[in-house]
């Protein structure tokens, strides 16, 4: 098999490059990545994959002796909640001594749950935006055999290049980097059981409180239920101070986790709030990032009408 990745970003540039790898099985995964990963190995390069454990350990097997070269993350842990990524490759990009970073990203892989899977996908057309003129190659693999047809298709609109077959070719669907249509629907209801508060800046301590009581209720441990209501409390904050002073907090619990959501009248105008490393000293815009550090799957719906952010904490 013969794969170019030669290409460069629109107009030549020397900055990043985003492709999508689609494949049928594990010898199409490997030879893949193989090709993506090879001639940075050989030439010393930083290479970085972030792969779920079971296809980083398939990577590692076939790789040999040139294994210790490439620095493995499990995506199931970074990539839980997948707002946490691209601050984790902004750091590697930070870090890196000289060259070009080549990094294999695989955020979306068969199981993950649809509320993940959009995500995601949101994720991925958000690095369109976070480096664009940074020396970076980045491959994102895709199970064409395993994943839902509208997952391949988003992740056409998602990658301005594709392999298929082991052939790279422009993504036809991509427009730039555009958020796909799905990603950015209103969030579905609260269960009508779903407890709640309207709160300005007096009713802080009450909104707490309420997350705390539910938590606890459900089984959350003494930390992670410390981790959600420092979430409440930061997505509440916010609210008071870019949601014309107040909002309504929901908070409720499924079978194995617990959700919090912070609806206001306030708009998030950056697409990658929440998503950048914090500048050394920051003193304030720090609220999005830590819910995101916090909790274990974020979502942000915006628009000139206003804002909802539902954090959800997994029980141990």
């Amino acid at each position: 098999m013969s794969i170019s990745y030669e290409h460069r970003s629109p107009g030549g540039a020397e900055g990043q490059r985003h492709l999508a790898l689609f494949y049928d099985d594990d010898q199409g995964y490997l030879d893949g990545i193989l090709q993506f990963l090879g001639p940075p190995l050989a030439a010393g390069e930083q290479v970085v994959a972030a792969l779920p454990p079971e296809r980083g350990r398939l990577l590692r097997s076939r790789l040999g002796e040139s294994a210790d070269k490439l620095e493995l993350i499990d995506m199931f842990e970074l990539g839980r909640n997948p707002s946490r990524i691209i601050p984790e490759v902004e750091a590697l990009l930070a870090r890196s001594s000289s060259g070009r970073l080549h990094y294999v990203g695989e955020p979306i892989w068969p199981g993950r749950s649809q509320e993940e899977i959009r995500e995601a996908t949101k994720h991925e057309a958000l690095i369109n935006l976070a480096w664009p003129d940074a020396p970076i190659s980045v491959l994102c693999p895709y199970h064409s055999r395993e994943l839902a047809p509208e997952v391949l298709a988003d992740a056409e609109r998602t990658h301005p290049f594709v392999i298929r077959g082991g052939k790279t070719v422009r993504s036809e669907a991509y427009r730039g980097p555009a958020i796909p249509q799905g990603c950015d629907e209103p969030l579905p209801a609260p269960p009508a059981g779903a407890r709640s508060i309207t709160f300005t800046a007096n009713q802080l301590a009450a909104a707490r409180a309420l997350v705390r009581e539910v938590a606890e209720s459900a089984g959350l441990s003494a930390a992670r239920t410390r981790d959600l209501v420092l979430a409440a409390s930061e997505l509440s904050s916010n609210a008071i101070k870019h949601g014309h002073g107040a909002g309504v907090l929901r908070v409720w619990s499924q079978p194995r986790a617990v959700l919090c959501q912070v609806e206001d009248r306030g708009y998030i105008a950056d697409p990658l709030a929440g998503r950048r490393l914090p500048a050394p000293g920051a003193a304030g815009g720090l609220g999005l990032w830590m819910v995101n550090r916090l909790c274990d799957l974020v979502q942000a719906r915006t628009s000139r009408r206003g804002t909802t952010v539902r954090a959800l904490v997994r029980l141990d």
